[in-house]
């Protein structure tokens, strides 16, 4: 029997819904609720770049406009709800998955060992039981508590001092865990004092981890093929991944295509034998339009992106200003279930002003009275929850298609 194919704006509609975006964005949100909130998206990415708002807190903000900033710290730093650790990057975490983490830990011992020699400084290594001792001794550590004299390695964003990898390296491996943040900075202390002790006494063999992780990955993609489950966590390999399909398929899992948005074929994934049922339930998302980080969920993976929305979405933080197609910090709009631009902006702190420097519409979409209020509308949310004072257009701000 030839594989069912599903529609693009029903594979639109079921991953906007699994990402978070087709709850109401007014409900009030308790703490109980961004737990939950959280735990539906699996983690929430956590990065410092501070142009507009730190992605973490966009990302929540998106999703439900009473978000609260200090329940997001409750959670991680006071009742120890979520934990920060790793997937495919530094990630807030509920601490009921800790146990899985348990088995990242184990693998990545070596990894980052073998990783970390060639790109760090050496001298790491020799230090790790000692700021264990010390932190046993003395208490939580921030890395400039320890970095005084020591040189540091490559030049560049990998830049850091012996002392420094060495903390990284034992919260990576589980030896320690971010108690809370000083500012940005991590403050380290040992896993005992942080992760409560129910969430550390099992350790999931690597079969049920990889179990977990496939499961998890799929009830949060809804469509999938292995490689997309593979690095939604970031700790499963593509082989495992594709053999967990392989050995489920007509047991809970079937095959579908995806219709594309782009103009792409339609794409072969792994689906639930559910998927027909759960399509029909959906909840559609809301017409309003919103501004997504640029570290989203929704357009983390931009290969998917391009092919289910026709949106083509680079970040260009790390591109040299004069190869910038958009701009250093540019944030993708969403309208109902489409992409349909991008905008760059900025918090000037130093006036108290959400300026707005280019918006961008894709192709065929047009800058109606209604998108300009509907926009207008969102700027306002967006400039009071980041407490700015008001908000400015730049002189020819409204800009053709790159």
């Amino acid at each position: 029997m030839a594989p069912a194919v599903i529609a693009n704006p029903e594979a639109r509609k079921l991953l906007l819904h699994l990402q978070g975006l087709s709850f109401a964005p007014r409900r009030k949100l308790t703490r109980h609720g961004l737990l939950a909130l959280v735990d539906h998206l699996g983690y929430i990415q956590l990065d410092s770049i501070n142009t507009v708002e730190r992605a973490h807190h966009l990302i929540l903000f998106s999703r439900n406009q009473t978000y609260r900033r200090r329940d997001l710290t409750h959670l991680l730093e006071r009742q120890a709800a979520l934990f920060e650790n790793w997937t495919h990057d530094a990630a807030a975490i509920p601490t009921r998955f800790y146990p899985y983490w348990r088995v990242r830990f184990d693998r990545e011992r070596a990894r980052l060992r073998e990783r970390w020699r060639k790109w760090r400084r050496d001298g790491f290594e020799a230090m790790l039981d000692g700021i264990l001792e010390q932190i046993r001794q003395n208490g939580p550590v921030m890395a400039r508590n320890l970095g005084d004299g020591q040189k540091k390695g490559a030049v560049g964003w990998w830049d850091w001092h012996p002392s420094k990898t060495a903390l990284e390296y034992l919260w990576r491996t589980g030896q320690l865990a971010v108690a809370r943040r000083d500012g940005f900075q991590k403050v380290y202390d040992l896993t005992e004092r942080v992760i409560p002790a129910r969430h550390r006494r099992d350790e999931p063999c690597r079969e049920e981890f990889v179990d977990w992780a496939c499961n998890g990955a799929l009830d949060r993609l809804g469509l999938a093929k292995p490689g997309d489950l593979a690095q939604f966590w970031g700790g499963v390999t593509a082989g495992e991944a594709a053999a967990w399909c392989r050995d489920r398929l007509g047991k809970g899992l079937i095959e579908v295509l995806v219709e594309s948005a782009d103009g792409s074929k339609p794409r072969p994934v792994y689906a639930r034998e559910t998927l027909a049922e759960t399509l029909r339930d959906l909840p559609r998302p809301p017409k309003r339009l919103r501004v997504l980080s640029p570290f989203d969920p929704l357009v983390r993976d931009r290969t998917r992106t391009e092919r289910l929305f026709d949106f083509r979405y680079r970040i260009e933080v790390f591109v040299p200003e004069a190869k910038r197609q958009y701009g250093y910090y540019v944030f993708p709009l969403l309208e109902g279930d489409c992409l349909i631009g991008r905008i760059d902006m900025k918090h000037r702190r130093d006036d108290g002003a959400l300026a707005v420097k280019g918006l961008w519409l894709e192709p065929g979409r047009r800058f109606t009275r209604g998108r300009r209020d509907g926009l207008e509308a969102e700027l306002d949310r967006l400039r009071r929850f980041i407490g700015a004072e008001r908000t400015t257009f730049d002189d020819g701000f409204m800009r053709s298609p790159a």
